[in-house]
């Protein structure tokens, strides 16, 4: 006999050799959730297996093909397809009836992002410079045309790259660039920020025409390790990520704005840029959020370089950043 212990609920359960940990889990009296009827059709029953996966049948075809669809770890199993055939220590993960309401995949709040993954991704942040004076001064209406003429070409910019935007806060945006294939995470980053200043441009003379002024924008990339998944309630649930890399990411774009900078990647991404967009290095000024070490480059856009100068960070974890500084454009001071 297997012995299963189920944590969370604190039961031991004795299971058949080739026994389901589903049944195992209902026949011990535990409300162990199942919506699908075991057909794999949800992840309701989902399981984390802590100890033994050794002793669980591999995937059945049906299990894969949703572990997949949600980025399951090989450590997260459905409890209706794996069978057990020693002993091993498992927790629930969806409890109550909430639980099953975000993570059913059969209704009209389905979504395949749902899991949460550790990956290493690009984040991107990015803002416009001065955006409360360029608010103050036109109608509400004006503010949000324009904004969301903004966020048109600019999102179109990052999804030529492969992502997506995934947070606004006012004009500022965040996105997320992931591994995919043969795909660098951090080389689209940077492509779509050198698209977003190229839509920016083409943009400006219409709001310079119509509004007196024009956006300047400021970009940060940085390539690390972060919780992504979905979160939010309905239809506002949305792909997110969360950790100290998304942190860094925001850290660098206040050090842009502080900098005069338009385009900042921190270390990571630019050891992960393997050499692309010929960056050169420039002596910033002094930025309370600075990292160790702040350099700026130049691209083939013509953004000027200057020297690197080495800092004391104010932060745990010492990070160089590599970047394009502003050149105004159409004349604007």
């Amino acid at each position: 006999m297997a012995k299963l212990h189920f944590l969370a609920d604190d039961v031991k359960v004795e299971a058949e050799p080739g026994e389901s940990l589903l049944d195992a889990s209902l026949v011990a009296g535990i409300t162990h959730t199942h919506v699908c009827g075991r057909r794999a059709r949800c992840s309701t029953c989902r399981v984390m297996v802590i100890e033994g996966i050794q002793h669980c049948s591999p995937r059945t075809p049906e299990e894969a093909k949703l572990a997949e669809m949600l980025h399951f770890g090989p450590e997260v199993r459905l409890a209706c397809q794996t069978f057990v055939f020693g002993d091993a220590t498992l927790r629930r993960l969806v409890l109550d009836d909430d639980d099953v309401e975000l993570t059913s995949q059969m209704g009209p709040r389905a979504s395949e992002s749902y899991g949460g993954d550790e990956e290493r991704v690009a984040i991107m942040f990015a803002d416009i410079r001065d955006s409360t004076r360029f608010a103050e001064s036109l109608p509400p209406y004006d503010v949000i045309h324009a904004l969301n003429k903004y966020f048109l070409r600019v999102g179109r910019a990052i999804e030529k790259h492969g992502d997506q935007m995934v947070g606004y806060q006012g004009d500022g945006l965040m996105a997320l660039f992931r591994e995919d294939g043969d795909a660098n995470a951090s080389t689209c980053a940077v492509s779509a920020g050198l698209d977003m200043f190229r839509e920016v441009e083409r943009l400006n003379p219409d709001l310079e025409a119509m509004h007196g002024r024009g956006f300047e924008i400021v970009v940060a990339v940085h390539y690390g390790e972060a919780v992504v998944g979905t979160l939010g309630y309905g239809k506002t649930r949305q792909l997110t990520a969360i950790g100290d890399a998304v942190n860094m990411a925001a850290r660098i774009e206040t050090i842009g704005k502080e900098e005069n900078a338009s385009l900042l990647v921190s270390q990571s991404t630019f050891d992960n840029l393997g050499g692309n967009f010929g960056w050169a290095e420039h002596s910033p000024g002094h930025s309370k959020a600075r990292p160790a070490t702040i350099a700026s480059s130049k691209s083939s856009d013509g953004h000027r370089p200057s020297r690197r100068l080495k800092q004391n960070g104010l932060q745990s974890k010492a990070e160089e950043t590599h970047g394009i500084q502003n050149t105004p454009a159409h004349g604007r001071p």
